[in-house]
């Protein structure tokens, strides 16, 4: 499914222009969204014992095995246009959310790739219970997603003093280019409708803005270290809204999820080039607390 000509061909019906089209899906990214107890035809499975490549042990860290949260079988998810997922084989997501949280070094996550045609076996389960949680099947879901300054819906509780000085520019931006922006972002939502109910997860999509922040942060950082930059400490918020923006056409959420424990939720980023190298021991976790 070609989800960018769809989405034109639907707003060239509707009167739009095509200038106005091109410019709006230069951000229109579409989810994956994982829920249970849909009925829908499964994709994965959360909970239980992962199925391993035969002779590969349980990820560990500290000694002991990592929590596994969820599996998904790439083939069976819904085509998304643009940078995503393997076209085949298994995703499987391990961590440990409470070491993960408050570690200064990685180690308590792990994303493992299994090729398609690699001979598996279901893991032995251990006797740990904290390691495996109740086991059920997934269906899979397209949701539309936009940056988070890309105007707001008029039933949103959002204002848009919640936007930085820098994103409330962007937005000012994006209206003054985009007359008919309250058209294309209904007619997105009309086609990949937003969330209704609870979602186990969510694959690909933006990264969450607090995570996109931490990371720009982290690069800033870096390049001072090196000394290919000074920003003045007065500057520095701003200076990290600018690099936070030009990130976000990096990277992308690989996968974001609630866990068992309802205070936190995990969430994998990865920059598209990795991913597209099939280099996801680059992909980052970040779990954050929510209380």
């Amino acid at each position: 499914m070609d989800h960018q000509r769809q989405f034109r061909a639907a707003a060239l019906e509707s009167g739009i222009p095509d200038d106005e089209i091109s410019r709006f899906t230069e951000h229109l990214r579409l989810a994956i969204r994982l829920s249970g107890g849909s009925g829908g035809v499964p994709v994965g499975q959360f909970g239980g014992s992962p199925q391993l490549p035969v002779g590969m042990d349980w990820p560990v860290a500290g000694g002991n095995r990592l929590p596994f949260v969820f599996s998904v079988d790439c083939a069976a998810l819904p085509e998304v246009d643009g940078p995503g997922l393997p076209a085949d084989g298994s995703l499987l997501f391990f961590l440990d959310h409470e070491e993960d949280h408050l570690a200064s070094e990685p180690g308590w996550a792990r994303v493992v790739y299994v090729p398609a045609g690699t001979d598996t076996e279901v893991a032995e389960e251990p006797t740990d219970h904290e390691v495996v949680g109740k086991q059920y099947d997934v269906s899979a879901t397209l949701v539309a997603r936009l940056p988070d300054w890309f105007g707001r819906d008029e039933e949103e509780d959002e204002d848009e003093d919640d936007l930085s000085p820098f994103q409330q520019q962007l937005a000012r931006d994006l209206e003054r280019d985009l007359p008919h922006l309250d058209e294309l972002r209904a007619l997105a939502h009309d086609l990949w409708p937003p969330d209704e109910g609870l979602a186990s997860a969510y694959l690909g999509g933006y990264v969450d803005d607090e995570v996109m922040t931490s990371i720009a942060e982290q690069t800033l950082v870096g390049r001072e270290m090196a000394g290919e930059i000074v920003i003045p400490v007065a500057k520095w918020y701003s200076h990290v809204e600018k690099e936070k923006h030009r990130l976000t056409s990096e990277w992308m959420s690989l996968a974001r999820f609630s866990l068992t424990d309802e205070f936190y939720t995990g969430s994998f980023v990865v920059r598209h080039d990795d991913l597209a190298a099939g280099r996801l021991d680059k992909a980052l976790s970040v779990t954050e607390f929510s209380e």
